[in-house]
């Protein structure tokens, strides 16, 4: 449970840290690491940092699609082939996580339009004026997603190590 927490603060910390960068994080990479290696046990640090998300800026109307918005990245990963060549998990993975920063403000939208009382048409327009966010959103996720094999074949040895000692 301390390892848990502690990843659900260190991806809390890394994008209070990146904040000053609009919509680049390295929360998708960090749900797709946590995801390879903890599988259906990765929901317990995602949530935490959501909870601590909503701890520091408020369990408000923008804090309730986090709710699910993670969720939907930690399904999809949990949906990939989990023997996947390294080859090809170099490219799965960071597109994976590229378009779900790109399908953010997709993801966002029922909420906002229930929230506001948005009518199709109007929620179309906001997800339309959120997409530059979106684009850039999704590239910083696709370059943060390079890091995906790397570190979780770093985390599973030091796992193993870890085992070893204990």
């Amino acid at each position: 449970m301390v390892l848990f927490a502690m990843f659900g603060a260190l991806m809390f910390c890394s994008k209070v840290i990146m904040e000053a960068l609009p919509n680049i994080h390295l929360l998708g990479m960090f749900t797709v690491v946590f995801t390879i290696i903890f599988r259906k046990k990765a929901l317990i640090p995602i949530y935490v940092y959501v909870f601590l998300n909503g701890l520091y800026a408020g369990f408000t109307m923008w804090w309730v699609p986090y709710l699910y918005i993670w969720t939907v990245l930690w399904a999809v990963t949990m949906l990939l082939p989990q023997k996947m060549p390294k080859r090809i998990a170099c490219v799965v993975y960071p597109i994976v996580c590229g378009l779900h920063g790109l399908a953010f403000g997709l993801l966002y939208a029922p909420v906002q339009a229930l929230f506001f009382g948005l009518n199709f048409e109007q929620t179309v327009a906001w997800v339309v004026a959120g997409l530059p966010f979106d684009i850039t959103h999704g590239i910083g996720n696709l370059a943060a997603g390079i890091l995906i094999v790397p570190l979780s074949e770093l985390l599973k040895k030091l796992l193993k190590i870890q085992h070893k000692n204990t």
